[in-house]
């Protein structure tokens, strides 16, 4: 079927099927909703070089994939991807992934801006001060940041969780329970997130005259292994901690399995609490303990960034806006209080 056809069919104009299969704010709810649904029915899909040549618009998002050996695609990544393309399916838009330096990335931002092969960007696991951030808001196409920079003069969309807020809340717990020695297994530290958490910790502990001691940080890439072997570190010193605070349920993991080699129990000798990016394959509730977790689904989050994107590139959505999403604290068998 073509598009004279489906118009025929819906007794509408070429220009309004047009307009409603490409987001145009003027095609009405209930019109758009019509035509995509008849679309849908009967396989239409438009041709995606008719497209650019009727609306000037391309129907993509692009994703500019940093490379290199020390560079690891993990299943937060994964999670997150397949969020937003849970909603891009459903709206006629596709997903451009164009490869780069990790070392390198503004090179082929200008590239794919300039051959006007996306309608819009979005950028992840941003720094502060991320050049990223800074290249793209001067490039004058749509984009929206996963995540948060820090230090800029001007203000910039972005979808983030409070992740500070969160750790915070977890750590707060711990301290209530008695706990004095706390520590936190992190991502990598030179990304907003991982700082933002770390802060989130030293204030819950400041507030009650605590601090959180340099050897009980640990920041590593978000696997069981580094998970087990951060756990092992900690937990092998003279000043282990009774409580840990780790940033994914990946290394949460490997947690569970460096205090069991060691002879150790949960909760009884360490408390633990892990950030849960609700993966349909993890769940913290059957770990051998039930996991106390910081929640957020991180598929949500994808799909949340797709929709935005969608309303940026129609002109439904303008301006700077931010977006942070409370974070659930679920207590759960994992945490009790500190050991005599």
């Amino acid at each position: 079927m073509n598009l004279k056809q489906l118009a025929h069919m819906l007794a509408l104009s070429q220009t309004t099927v047009s307009r409603a299969l490409n987001g145009y704010p003027e095609v009405n709810e209930e019109t758009r909703r019509r035509v995509m649904d008849a679309a849908k029915r009967h396989g239409y899909r438009p041709n995606p070089s008719a497209r650019r040549l009727a609306t000037g618009k391309s129907g993509m998002i692009g994703y500019v994939l940093p490379t290199g050996a020390a560079v690891d695609i993990d299943p937060h990544f994964v999670e997150f991807l397949s969020g937003l393309g849970d909603y891009a399916r459903g709206h006629e838009l596709d997903l451009v992934l164009s490869p780069a330096d990790a070392d390198d990335q503004e090179t082929t931002y200008r590239r794919i801006v300039a051959n006007r092969q996306v309608d819009a960007v979005y950028i992840s696991s941003p720094r502060p001060q991320d050049s990223r951030v800074a290249l793209v808001s001067t490039l004058g196409i749509p984009f929206l940041v996963h995540g948060r920079s820090e230090g800029f003069d001007f203000d910039y969309p972005y979808l983030d969780i409070d992740n500070e807020g969160a750790f915070h809340e977890a750590a707060r717990l711990l301290v209530q329970l008695g706990h004095r020695r706390l520590a936190l297994i992190n991502g990598d530290d030179r990304e907003t997130f991982a700082i933002h958490r770390e802060r989130g910790v030293r204030r819950a502990l400041a507030a009650s005259g605590l601090s959180l001691g340099e050897r009980h940080v640990c920041s590593v890439v978000m696997t069981e292994e580094n998970g087990y072997r951060a756990t092992r570190r900690l937990l092998e010193a003279g000043d282990a901690p009774t409580a840990i605070a780790c940033s994914s349920l990946i290394m949460a993991l490997g947690v569970v399995r460096a205090v069991r080699d060691l002879g150790l129990t949960i909760p009884g000798d360490v408390s633990l609490i892990a950030h849960d990016d609700v993966f349909p394959w993890l769940k913290p509730e059957n770990f051998s303990v039930p996991l106390s977790t910081t929640r957020s689904s991180i598929r949500l989050a994808g799909a949340r960034v797709a929709e935005r994107l969608a309303a940026r590139i129609s002109g439904l959505e303008e301006g700077a806006r931010g977006e942070l999403w409370p974070v659930d604290l679920v207590v759960r068998g994992s945490v009790a209080g500190a050991p005599a």
